[in-house]
C-alpha cells in the first residue's frame, strides 16, 4: 500500500540547505506551449531570501515581483507578492498585493487591491505550504525540493508520496478560497511525478542530485506544457517580454482564454444544431498520440466539455438523438480508429467524463487533409434537405459523422 507523508515538514529551497552562497545563485525558467513561450521567470535565490520576476499568459497576461523570505532551515516564513494585470478592466482587476506570514502549522494570508483588504488563515498541519501560480515554477520547485527532502529523511519506500498545501494568489477570498493540496511522488533517477487537485493528470520533473528542478512536462495533464531550466542570461528580459505579451492581448481585443470558446451552428430539415466548444491552436505540436492520446477519452476540444444541442430528432453517426442537448466526446486509437461517444451528462468540465452516462458510442469517419488546421474547428456542413456532417477538424486529421434528420 503506498504511504502519503502528512506530518510536519520543514520546508527547503532546492539547493539552499547549506549549498547557497551569501551572493546566492541566478537562473529562470522558461515555459513553452508547443511553438509559443507563455511565460519567462527570473529568479534570484540565497540562503535566507527567495525573488522572482515572471510574466505569463494563463490566460491573462500577469507580471509578477515576489520576494520570500527564508529561515536557516529553508522554510518560508513570509511571502511579499505584487501582482500587475495590464489589460484588467478594472483599478482591483489590474493591482494586487499579496502578503503572507507561515509559522510550522498555519499561514495568514492578506491580499490588498482597490477595494479594500482581505485576510484570511489556514491551519495546515505541518504540511509543506506555498503559495501557487500555475506558471511560476520556482515556487514549483521549491515544494518539490522540500517534498523529496521529506521523502529521503523518512525514507520512503517507491510509490509512496509526501503531501504539500498551497494557496492561490491570483484568486479572491472569500467562501470558495481554500487551501488546496497536492503530492509529489519520487522515483529513481532524478525523476518525479507531481499532481495538483486542481490538474487532471500528473506532471512530470526532472531533477539533479541538488534537488534543482531540470525540466518540466504537462504531456500527461491538461497543462501541456514544457518547462525548461535556464542560466539567468538565457532568460528573455522580462519588460520587453511582458510588454508584447500585453500589446497582443490588447490588440486581439482584451483577455481571452488561451483556448477560446465558439458555438457551430447548422440547419437541417426541421433540426437546428449547435455545437459550443473550445478551440486550441496547435502551436507546433504533434496532436494525435500526443496532445490527444490514444485509448484515452479525449474532450473534444478545450476546456468545458463539448455541448451538442439539436432542436428535434435527428441521428448522428447512426446514434439516434432525441431533441435536446449532450456532450461530446471522442476515443482515438493508434489503428487509426476514432470512436465518437455521445454522453448524456452537460454542463460538466472537460476532465469530468463519465462513462456512466454515455448513451452510445460509434466509430466516426476519418481522413487526412493536406493543408493543416491550425485551430480545432467544428462543423455543421449540409448536404440536402435531410442530411448533413458534423465534421471535426484539427492539424491533419479530419473527422466527421452524418447527420439525418428523421
Amino acid at each position: 500500500m503506498k504511504r502519503i507523508v502528512t506530518a510536519a515538514v520543514l520546508l527547503s529551497v532546492c539547493a539552499a540547505c547549506g549549498r547557497e552562497s551569501s551572493s546566492g545563485s541566478r537562473y529562470g525558467f522558461v515555459t513553452v506551449l508547443g511553438n509559443d513561450t507563455v511565460a519567462v521567470e527570473r529568479i534570484t535565490r540565497t540562503a535566507d531570501r527567495l525573488v522572482s520576476d515572471d510574466v505569463d499568459r494563463w490566460p491573462s497576461v500577469k507580471v509578477r515581483h515576489t520576494e520570500m523570505m527564508l529561515a536557516p532551515d529553508g522554510k518560508i516564513t513570509h511571502v511579499d507578492m505584487e501582482v500587475h494585470t495590464p489589460n484588467g478592466a478594472t483599478p482591483k482587476a489590474r493591482e494586487r498585493h499579496v502578503t503572507a506570514d507561515l509559522t510550522a502549522d498555519s499561514v495568514k494570508i492578506s491580499i490588498r487591491d482597490s477595494s479594500g483588504v482581505k485576510d484570511t488563515a489556514f491551519a495546515t498541519g505541518g504540511a509543506i505550504t506555498v503559495p501557487h501560480v500555475s506558471m511560476m515554477y520556482s515556487v514549483i520547485e521549491q515544494e518539490i525540493a522540500a517534498a523529496l527532502m521529506r521523502a529521503s529523511s523518512a525514507h520512503l519506500a517507491p510509490g509512496d508520496s509526501v503531501q504539500f498545501r498551497q494557496w492561490y494568489p491570483d484568486r479572491d477570498i472569500g467562501e470558495s478560497f481554500v487551501l488546496h493540496q497536492g503530492f509529489v511522488r519520487p522515483s529513481p533517477g532524478g525523476k518525479v511525478e507531481l499532481w495538483h487537485d486542481w490538474l487532471s493528470g500528473v506532471a512530470d520533473v526532472v531533477v539533479d542530485t541538488n534537488r534543482q528542478m531540470l525540466s518540466y512536462s504537462g504531456a500527461r495533464s491538461t497543462y501541456k506544457v514544457a518547462v525548461t531550466r535556464v542560466a539567468v542570461g538565457d532568460v528573455p528580459d522580462i519588460d520587453t517580454f511582458g510588454a508584447k505579451l500585453a500589446a497582443a492581448e490588447k490588440a486581439a481585443g482584451g483577455i481571452k482564454q488561451l483556448s477560446v470558446r465558439d458555438t457551430a451552428r447548422g440547419t437541417v430539415g426541421a433540426a437546428t444544431i449547435s455545437v459550443d466548444y473550445g478551440r486550441p491552436l496547435a502551436r507546433g505540436r504533434e496532436l494525435l498520440g500526443k496532445v490527444i492520446e490514444y485509448d484515452y477519452v479525449w474532450r473534444t476540444g478545450a476546456n468545458a466539455a463539448t455541448q451538442f444541442t439539436t432542436t428535434a430528432s435527428i441521428t448522428l453517426a447512426g446514434i439516434p438523438l432525441a431533441a435536446g442537448t449532450y456532450t461530446l466526446w471522442t476515443a482515438p486509437h493508434a489503428n487509426g480508429v476514432v470512436d465518437l461517444i455521445v454522453n448524456k451528462e452537460t454542463g460538466q468540465w472537460g476532465t469530468d467524463y463519465d462513462s456512466a452516462h454515455d448513451l452510445a458510442t460509434k466509430p466516426l469517419l476519418t481522413e487526412t487533409v493536406t493543408k493543416p488546421v491550425e485551430e480545432f474547428t467544428i462543423s455543421v456542413v449540409p448536404g440536402d434537405p435531410h442530411h448533413a456532417s458534423l465534421v471535426l477538424e484539427w492539424g491533419n486529421f479530419r473527422w466527421s459523422a452524418p447527420i439525418v434528420v428523421k
